[in-house]
């Protein structure tokens, strides 16, 4: 079995161990996780390739505390989070996590910065910090002058960065991007994806990418390679 470790210096933000993952469909049982092992440091850029099926979504729904692990322990900032009722692991998800998908997610009828301001509301900020807060971090991602458009009005690349900007708003320190820039162009795509390195430097973020995009999964400092259920490849970059 390959070992896939963090440097030992200081707890991971992730540390898996012996992971199961095993669905019934009445008779028949299914494992898609099998045995995993994986730690991942503070201020880490791991990124999760793997065919179709592999098991990446489970593993990234699992670190997201979006789904449970039927064997084995998921230790999230040296706390066991493997057990976790619904309402504790939406807590976790709220104030320790942030998301990036593929399709952005943003709700259609808001606005950039209430898109934004959406994590906050629900942290319980109140309504003048939390549009401070949200303009200061739409200034960040580059759209200081886009606060009240629809994402209709926005582009592709322009979505993902508003979708950026709210996975930052409660401060996460682990943040699990999938497929961002599966939706994009090729120059939208590096643009996203530099701006998402800049922002995981400047703020010291963990972060875990899934990608089928080759080029992407170089940037990481840690490639992470899943085949059927199995960690079987775990390189750190190239110098």
């Amino acid at each position: 079995m390959i070992s896939t470790e963090a440097p030992a210096s200081e707890p991971p933000i992730v540390d898996l161990r012996g992971l199961h993952k095993t669905y019934t469909f009445g008779e028949s049982a299914v494992e898609v996780l099998c045995d995993v092992n994986l730690r991942i440091g503070a201020g880490e850029v791991v990124s999760l390739t793997g065919p179709s099926g592999s098991g990446k979504s489970t593993l990234l729904n699992i670190l997201g505390c979006l789904d449970r692990p039927t064997a084995g322990a998921y230790r999230l900032g040296g706390r066991d989070v493997s057990g976790l009722s619904r309402p504790a692991q939406a807590w976790v998800r709220l104030h320790f996590i942030g998301f990036i998908f593929q399709s952005f997610n943003l709700i259609a009828r808001a606005s950039a910065l209430e898109n934004v301001g959406l994590p906050l509301y629900y942290a319980g900020v109140l309504r003048n910090r939390r549009e401070e807060l949200a303009r200061d971090l739409l200034d960040q991602v580059g759209l200081g002058d886009r606060f009240d458009h629809l994402p209709s009005q926005l582009s592709g690349g322009q979505c993902q960065r508003v979708a950026i900007a709210r996975a930052l708003a409660c401060g996460p320190r682990l943040l699990l991007a999938d497929e961002p820039t599966g939706a994009l162009d090729s120059r939208s795509g590096a643009e996203v994806l530099e701006l998402l390195l800049r922002l995981q430097r400047r703020q010291g973020l963990t972060v875990v990418i899934v990608t089928h995009d080759l080029a992407v999964a170089r940037r990481a400092d840690r490639q992470v390679h899943l085949l059927d259920g199995h960690v079987v490849e775990g390189q750190e970059r190239a110098a």
